[in-house]
Formats: C-alpha cells, structure tokens, sequence
C-alpha cells in the first residue's frame, strides 16, 4: 500500500490563501481590435483574423468582479417564436427627413445606435439637433458630454437656433453615475458624445481602452433593452477610418452609421452600414452651413446646378446609394506628357479601376493613353464605389482626348469588361426615373437589361460594346461622329 500522506491543516489553509489571491488578481491579456480575439500573449500578427499590429492591452477584473450576462437569467425557459408578443410601440420620429431615411424609418425603441465619423465631421452638431428636435414635456431627452462642458453644448444650441427647453446636459463620465440620473429622469431618448469618454469603476483599465469601451457599451446595452429607451452613441474613428475600439463593439449594437465628407467640401454624408431594422447602406445627404447641417432633399440637382453647358470631358452618371438614385457628373481630363510612365490621378472612384477602364480603352478601342496623363474627377466630393460608373469614367476619358463634349441630354450607366463589353446594372428602373426628373432625353445603358415594361419618356439606348456607347454620346458640330465598331476598335485613324 502506497504511504498515506499526512494532512496539514496550516498548508491546506495556506494553499487556499494562495488560490483565493490568484482569483482576486487581475489577469493581462491582449485583444484584437479587429475581430476581438484574445490572447495571453501579446503577437505581431492576429491569429484569428490576420491584421497586423493589431493587439491592444486589456486588464480583465479579479473573477469576483466580472459583470454576467447582460440581460436575463440562468432559469430563464425557451418560448416559442408563435408565442412572442411584439411591442407595438412606434419609432421615434425626428424632424429630420434624412436621419429617418437611413434608420429605415425612424429610431427603434430600445435600440443602440453607433454614429461614428472623423473629428470635426458633425456629429455632435447633428446628435445635438436630433436631440432638441425629439425632446418634448412628456418626452425628455438626456444630453451625455463627457467632452464638453455645458456651456459649450450652449454655445453650439445657440448657433443652431435651438431653445433646448425639455433637453437635459448632462456632464459626467461614470457609467454608473450616467446609468442612476438617467433612471430619476426617465428619458424618451439618451444621446452619449461619446462613448470613449465614459468608464467603469469595476474595470481596471483607463478610459477609452479596449475593456472600457466594450463595458461601458455592454451596459447601455443593457440598460436600453430592459427599459426600451433608444440610446444614441457617439464614436471616435481611428487613422484608417475603423471605429476605435474592438470590432466587437459594432457587433453588439443594433445600428452602425458613418458620417462621411470631404475636408474642402460642405457635403455630408451619412451612411447605414448595419442595421437590424431597415435597409443598410442607405444613404442621408447634409450640408454643412454656419446654421449647422442642412438637408439636401434633392441631391442631384444640387450636384449639377454648377455643371457647364457643352463641358468637354464632362458626363452625367446615375448611381446608387442605398435606395436613393443619385446622378453625379463625372469629369476626366487628359493632358500630353514626357515622362515615361504617365500620371493615373482619381478622385471619388478607385484608382485600380480607372486603371483598369484606361487600359480597356487602349487595347479595345485604340484610344492613345500611352502618352497621356489622365486624372478623373467627381464633381462635389462624391465618392462612386459601383462599378456602374465604369462606363462613365470612359466617355468623359474619350471626351477629354478627343475634345468632342458630350451630348448635353445623355446619362449613362454601365459595368465595362475587359473585352470590352458593356455589362448590365442594377435598379435601372430607379436610375431611368432619376434621370427623367432632372430632364434628360437619353439614357446609354447595357443591352442585356429589358426595358419594354419601363413606361418613361426618357429614351432608353441600348448598346453592347463600349465603342457603340463612345459612338452615341460623342457627336461632333459640323462634322460627322467618331466611329467605332461594333468589335470595339475605331474605325478612324488616330
């Protein structure tokens, strides 16, 4: 028989001082802020999701201080779908016509929203408007700064012309202290600017680190499903363009929406990428005046009211953002050059693109680029990211080349292959009704698209390569039009 070892009461008490110790220290790991994977470890690459020098330090609470489950308990029984009551309770109206849009209709009770933009973008400007415009007696809104003063919102209110008479300021940064006044007030709606500048008590980390961020959203989360009060956040962006703070953050709240725009322009954009109830990717137009963001009701009008009659290198293109059809005008230029490898410039498409549609126009059409410079514009700060402004780019490039304007009554939409050939699109019947309101006649679109059950006075061009598409819309005065085949290739000499 094997000795039996003697049991000692001081090393058994010892050992357990020592375990209870370990489980009241805090352990160190390291997050991703990409995918929020963990590791023990800090590493150059995530082994989850591949990014590079993404892990961020993360001290996690002693085990007897981690939150649990956000909502709910451990009894709680399955129900069956048939039997779930729905709340009937309607969205939350604003006075604005373009932050409803890109909700899907209005705010959602008991929803999270994440607005997140570069700095100095708006979004204050903007959260601070749809604040006062939603507050009422029976309805108060709770306004959280932890960034500004209340003097300074005032500032901001008074520029904007708003009376903020049921809209509460609320300067603090503790969740808790934020999650007790918002209970004795009772709030229709809470807006926090910004998420980043709230912490926890129980998690020991400093403000706006990965753990404080998460946490911190964890309980607005909680807190606006369990009273059903729609919670706004406010986020910081990163460098690159990403939401700072893990990607899990994103996850966890029920609608994410960027506010775009470029430096130099007044445009604004506000863009729904997630959203559990309506449309994503739809898109509010906003323009930013000394009067704070005004809506844009009519995009394209406002985008071509500048455009020059006869514009050479200059097209009309319709394009999609979200649901909305939105005509933008495309502008390329081409200027002679030394140098052995000309110059690709692009603004508001994707450079590899325009590469692409470039080297479509050599070798398909016979277009000399080799010795070119080509720089390609969107006017207005708009950004095409379809590729149904492939066609676009390449009859203002042929335009500018051959110093032939186009057409002043013709829009055109269109996928270019590297054959060649003009590839369909989609919502033609959205692109066409665009096109007849602003009072176009001609619409250049693929061929592969049935348009007979399309009732619009606009005419419809079907064409199948992009030389039919360059022979259409490039009409000379006097003389007669360039022509090209049917295969692509010009039928002039260069």
């Amino acid at each position: 028989m094997p000795a039996t070892v003697p049991y000692d009461l001081a090393t058994h008490l010892l050992s357990q001082e020592s375990y209870e110790m370990a489980k009241a220290k805090s352990r160190t790991v390291f997050v991703c802020d990409a995918c929020g994977n963990d590791s023990p470890k800090w590493e150059g690459r995530c082994s989850s999701c591949g990014e590079w020098n993404s892990m961020a330090q993360l001290r996690q609470p002693p085990q007897d201080q981690q939150s649990g489950p956000w909502i709910g308990d451990a009894s709680a029984a399955p129900v069956r779908l048939s039997e779930v009551s729905i709340n009937e309770t309607p969205r939350l109206i604003t006075r604005s016509d373009e932050f409803d849009r890109v909700l899907g209709g209005g705010i959602v009770p008991g929803s999270l929203t994440l607005i997140a933009g570069d700095p100095g973008i708006g979004k204050s400007t903007l959260l601070l408007k749809i604040a006062s415009d939603v507050s009422s007696p029976t309805r108060p809104v709770v306004y959280v700064t932890g960034e500004e003063s209340p003097a300074q919102v005032k500032i901001r209110a008074d520029r904007l012309g708003l009376s903020g008479e049921d809209l509460y300021i609320l300067q603090a940064t503790e969740t808790a202290a934020v999650l007790g006044q918002m209970e004795s007030l009772s709030p229709g709606l809470v807006v926090v600017d910004s998420i980043q500048t709230l912490h926890d008590t129980s998690v020991l980390s400093e403000p706006g680190s990965v753990a404080q961020i998460r946490e911190c959203t964890r309980r607005m989360l909680e807190w606006s499903k369990i009273t059903d009060v729609p919670v706004i956040l406010a986020g910081h962006v990163t460098k690159g363009g990403d939401i700072a703070g893990p990607r899990v953050m994103e996850h966890m709240v029920d609608v994410v929406l960027y506010m775009e725009g470029d430096p130099v322009s007044s445009w604004r954009l506000l863009r729904s990428v997630k959203n559990r109830f309506g449309p994503t990717n739809e898109v509010g137009v906003f323009e930013m005046t000394a009067r704070g963001l005004i809506e844009v009701s009519d995009p394209s009008s406002a985008l071509l009211s500048q455009r020059g009659r006869s514009a050479v290198g200059s097209v009309v293109v319709p394009i999609m953002e979200g649901t909305r059809p939105m005509l933008v005008e495309v502008q390329a230029l081409t200027n002679p050059t030394s140098l052995p490898a000309p110059r690709r410039v692009s603004t508001g498409i994707d450079n590899s693109r325009m590469l692409m549609i470039c080297a479509v126009l050599s070798r398909r059409v016979g277009l000399p680029l080799s010795n070119q410079d080509v720089i390609v514009n969107v006017a207005g700060g708009m950004r095409i990211a379809e590729p149904a402004g492939d066609l676009g780019v390449a009859v203002a490039i042929a335009s500018s080349i051959s110093n032939t304007p186009v057409a002043e009554d013709i829009a055109v939409a269109g996928e270019i292959g590297l054959s060649g050939e003009v590839r369909r699109v989609p919502h033609l019947e959205r692109r066409i009704s665009e096109v007849t309101r602003l009072g176009l006649e001609r619409f250049i679109s693929p061929s592969e698209i049935e348009t007979n059950d399309i009732k619009s006075p606009v005419e419809a061009v079907l064409v199948k390569t992009i030389g039919e598409a360059l022979s259409l819309c490039l009409p000379t005065q006097g003389k007669p039009a360039p022509a090209f085949s049917r295969s692509g290739q010009p039928d002039r000499d260069e």
